[in-house]
């Protein structure tokens, strides 16, 4: 088959395009770059912005199947604007160019963010339990869960959709998550919010992979998945403070020492939101309302429904999963 990934040079598409080039697939992945490492697997790159509908219709030509990863995320906009041309317009182009190209299977990767609700935990429910967050206060949150409403609404019979929410996807190859903590605590201003006691899942990059295909391999019109969408994990939720100290552990840095009370860190988020607003700082802030929100609530999940609907069990465990990425720092 030819397959189309969007974000193909990310943290989770490249693992997307190993794995499919690996099962002998034609492999065309949509990037606002160029990857050497997508070069190096012999996967054609296509250029292209997710807000430009006519890019997005010319990388699916030709293609039998597409996994829409590519996203822009991040906690904070000035307004919002590049947030919704990325997620929400350009999902619908997306869309677009599965029902011009008669592409029949859609497997889009959205966030446990759009279920978020403030501080109300969440632990061991399903997709089909937690219902969407409102009033979200992160533009991501916010455009992610009008994506992922726009694309199972496309679910019919001439195509299938699914869509899986991987929660803190971390592992060996990830430029982004876990450097950015490992620099903020060799800085020493890396603090816990509240006393790190809430129990939270994350996902070893293999299985998210892995959970990827296997929806994949099972999804059609009318099946069990089609037209829904599932957590995924690894099904093995830790303290917020457990799981900080272990993947810092294993990349060699120091732990946290300092705590931040949650309502310090919320007023915070809104002085720096409101300051980032105001003035033309760069970057985004160093918290956010949202951000606080996230690091002190509960969220783990069960992944029952993943398991029975498309055959999804993690095969990874976070202890292997931490001594690869050990491994993987050492030899940095």
């Amino acid at each position: 088959m030819r397959i189309l990934v969007t974000g193909g040079g990310g943290f989770l598409g490249q693992a997307l395009c190993r794995r499919l080039r690996a099962r002998g697939h034609e492999v065309v992945s949509f990037n606002r770059g160029h990857y050497p490492e997508l070069e190096a697997l012999g996967i054609r790159q296509v250029r292209g912005d997710l807000a430009s509908r006519d890019a997005v219709l010319d990388a699916a030509r030709g293609c039998d199947a597409v996994f829409h990863n590519a996203a822009k995320a991040g906690a904070w906009s000035r307004d919002g604007r590049d947030f919704f041309d990325a997620n929400v317009a350009g999902t619908q182009h997306v869309l677009d160019a599965c029902r011009e190209h008669r592409i029949a299977r859609l497997v889009y990767t959205s966030t446990p963010s759009v279920t978020h609700r403030a501080t109300c935990p969440v632990a061991g429910l399903g997709a089909d339990d937690v219902p969407y967050g409102e009033g979200l206060k992160s533009p991501y949150a916010e455009t992610k869960k009008i994506a992922e409403q726009r694309a199972l609404a496309a679910n019919d019979a001439s195509l299938a959709v699914v869509a899986l929410r991987p929660r803190l996807i971390w592992g060996p190859g990830d430029n982004q998550l876990l450097p950015r903590i490992v620099e903020r605590a060799r800085a020493g201003r890396l603090r816990l919010v509240g006393d790190g006691g809430n129990l939270v899942d994350t996902t070893y990059i293999d299985n998210a992979a892995d959970a990827h295909l296997a929806a994949f391999d099972r999804l059609a019109p009318g099946v069990a998945c089609a037209g829904r969408a599932y957590f995924i994990s690894n099904g093995e939720p830790r303290t917020m403070r457990d799981t900080l100290d272990a993947l810092l552990d294993a990349a060699g840095a120091p732990r946290p020492t300092g705590t931040l009370p949650f309502r310090a860190a919320y007023a915070i988020g809104a002085a720096c939101e409101g300051l980032w607003s105001l003035l033309p700082l760069r970057g985004e802030p160093p918290m956010t309302r949202f951000l606080a929100e996230q690091l002190v609530t509960t969220h783990w999940y069960d992944m029952g429904p993943a398991r029975r609907d498309f055959g999804y069990v993690p095969q990874v465990s976070f202890d292997e999963g931490l001594e690869r990425l050990r491994m993987a720092w050492a030899g940095a």
